[in-house]
């Protein structure tokens, strides 16, 4: 591998790493909180997501302040489009048809419920894996880049943080709302309430470029407010998971403070890229540095595989382990060491590009 230039943030990439990582910890974990139906197992093994998950919650909001913070400019709309879409959305449709496949080879789909879940993939993906809705999710906020990125380029310091401040507004709706169901012009008939344009994923990116512009510089007090963001975070995130699961019977409910979209998920979020933004690495061409580079480059390959392997790791560990206190970061470990190597098998493959992003 050719040495990374000296610009490079390798901070960034230590991130992406542990983000890719804490998606795979925080789907091990699902396996023992959530029962048939979405509904919920109370035992000690929830208890253990309980601590667990929360931190791992984070992964999704990084990678879109990563992803959002080299976004911008936006000058040529075409070669944008062909550039972000044929890396995300081609390996995106060739994973949603091998999903679709291996539904129907394992005896879980027919082949004309197969045919119909492979022609719906433009509506949504090709087999219910669920973790495929992040991708719809990112090419929505690439769809979106070229429109703001005007104003993320000229906007001034105070717009940015009106912006930011009303975005944290909307953070608080989830909690608000079971308080009183329907504010600020929330009814039936009209599902964009006035704050509504300020909602959204679009806020990380746009949190990430407000760091980018006035907060990029190492200073002492990223660390300091890195750290009490985190702990303030995960304290609320962890609090509301396990006051509810005596009482709340449905996943919809119980992870309330997990919501990529609440206050508490953003703080973590916040103060996790605080905190690595500025990590030096004094040999960035050592062993560790070439191997987390390349696990960053291969992440959104990993992102698309690992539930298969995930599932197997499941069924291996599952019976053997006791509590998913040991069970949970067991399985995360081994599937993320083996869809990387399974990834990293398909890099050499002629145009893998396609396969693994």
């Amino acid at each position: 591998m050719t040495k990374a230039p000296a610009s490079r943030n390798y901070g960034l990439d230590i991130l992406r790493v542990i983000a890719c990582y804490m998606v795979i910890q925080a789907h091990a974990g699902e396996f023992y909180y959530i029962g048939n139906g979405g509904k919920i197992t109370n035992t000690v093994d929830a208890y253990w997501v309980g601590w667990y998950n929360p931190i791992c919650i984070i992964s999704v909001p990084l990678f879109i302040m990563i992803s959002g913070l080299f976004l911008f400019p936006v000058t040529d709309v075409s070669a944008f489009f062909k550039k972000r879409f044929s890396r995300i959305l081609i390996p995106f449709v060739i994973w949603c048809v091998f999903y679709a496949l291996y539904y129907y080879l394992r005896g879980y789909a027919d082949l004309a419920t197969t045919l119909t879940n492979i022609s719906n993939i433009p509506l949504n993906y090709g087999a219910h894996i669920g973790h495929l809705w992040f991708v719809y999710m990112l090419l929505g906020i690439y769809l979106f880049a070229p429109i703001i990125s005007p104003w993320i380029q000229t906007a001034s310091r105070k717009s940015m943080e009106f912006y930011l401040v009303l975005w944290a507004v909307t953070l608080t709706v989830p909690y608000i709302h079971l308080l009183v169901p329907e504010i600020w012009g929330e009814t039936f008939w009209n599902r964009t309430p006035m704050l509504y344009y300020f909602s959204g994923f679009l806020g990380y990116v746009v949190m990430a470029n407000y760091i980018k512009r006035y907060h990029m510089e190492p200073r002492r007090w990223n660390y300091i407010a890195g750290i009490a963001l985190l702990i303030a975070g995960y304290a609320i995130t962890t609090y509301g998971f396990i006051y509810r699961l005596p009482t709340e019977k449905f996943i919809s409910k119980l992870a309330l403070t997990w919501g990529f979209e609440t206050i508490n998920v953003a703080m973590m979020t916040a103060g996790a890229f605080l905190m690595f933004k500025n990590i030096k690495i004094k040999n960035p061409d050592s062993a560790f540095m070439r191997l987390m580079i390349d696990i960053a480059a291969k992440s959104y390959g990993i992102y698309l595989a690992h539930i298969l392997i995930l599932n197997a790791v499941h069924s291996f560990f599952d019976h053997r382990l006791g509590s998913a206190a040991l069970k949970i970061p067991v399985m995360g470990v081994c599937t993320f060491i083996a869809t990387f190597i399974v990834v990293k098998l398909l890099s050499f493959l002629p145009k893998s590009k396609w396969i693994v992003g």
